[in-house]
């Protein structure tokens, strides 16, 4: 069984370093990202991957395995390079240990639920607090901790939000609301604000406050900066699904983003590599303003 992911992954890997799109590729993965690459004049010189198994359940003669692939990618851009990390997460299915059935676990599909929160409370009663917004302490922090946990915050399964929130913590970006969950942008105490967790309420939060965390919405991603967010709507459909912290630019100056839930860092930010991408995929821009 795990001789024959080893093959699996070794073909895999060759077909992202040929950087030539293959007809009936099964692996739809490497098609995305070196389609996506060679739009930005960029491709893949060399990549690496490393994988464990999660799980194992075992039906006879059947086998259900749930794996993870940590890839390295170093990327030639203009003849700028830069390396590009992920983790995917897949389950394999074996009849009599022959690989019968592999696919990614879309790591959107579940998480945190959509609450009745306002689009933003009123904050006549709220103290204004003065801040200056330290963008390279919230992106070591998003550097630290893309592809682990920080045990001082509670996991989420769907921990996107939560990840770009506590990179907004580090950067000194003030909280306000508690106790009220449906107030703010807070976390204390093992307890926070929807709009800590939950992408959708994050979105609106930065969109709408007028005190504590603020930001401004800007047109077009090549005008963020380190250290600021970009939300995502998947479908299309208003409902925001995900969020990103820029960590970096391109040889273009668009940004390169790092996330959890799919953990990535340096990844560019538009996702079109991603199993979530759809043509009707709607972004939103924020950069933080200081206070």
């Amino acid at each position: 069984m795990r001789q024959s992911l080893q093959e699996l992954f070794e073909k895999r890997l060759e077909q992202f370093v040929s950087n030539k799109r293959i007809s009936n590729s099964t692996y739809p993965k490497a098609e995305k990202k070196i389609a996506s690459l060679a739009k930005r004049s960029a491709e893949i010189v060399k990549v690496n991957a490393s994988g464990n198994i999660i799980q194992t359940i075992d039906d006879g003669d059947i086998k259900t395995v749930t794996y993870q692939v940590h890839y390295k990618y170093l990327i030639n851009q203009k003849g700028n390079l830069y390396q590009e990390e992920e983790v995917e997460v897949r389950a394999g299915i074996f009849n009599q240990d022959i690989l019968i059935i592999d696919e990614e676990m879309n790591p959107y599909e579940s998480g945190v639920s959509h609450p009745p929160f306002p689009l933003e409370e009123s904050e006549d009663e709220e103290i204004r607090i003065s801040y200056k917004y330290n963008r390279l302490k919230a992106v070591q922090y998003a550097e630290r901790w893309w592809n682990t946990y920080n045990p001082a915050y509670h996991k989420f399964e769907n921990d996107c939000t939560n990840f770009i929130s506590q990179c907004l913590d580090a950067g000194g970006a003030p909280m306000r609301g508690h106790p009220n969950r449906g107030s703010g942008w807070w976390y204390r105490n093992k307890n926070w604000s929807y709009s800590w967790a939950v992408a959708h309420a994050l979105r609106l939060h930065l969109g709408h406050s007028k005190s504590g965390l603020r930001t401004r919405q800007v047109s077009s991603p090549d005008q963020l900066l380190l250290g600021d967010v970009i939300c995502y709507d998947f479908e299309g459909d208003g409902r925001f699904n995900h969020n990103t912290i820029v960590t970096g630019k391109d040889a273009f100056g668009m940004p390169l983003v790092n996330a959890h839930t799919y953990n990535s860092r340096q990844r560019y930010w538009a996702y079109e590599d991603s199993s979530a991408y759809t043509p009707n995929m709607k972004y939103k821009f924020f950069t933080i303003v200081d206070g």
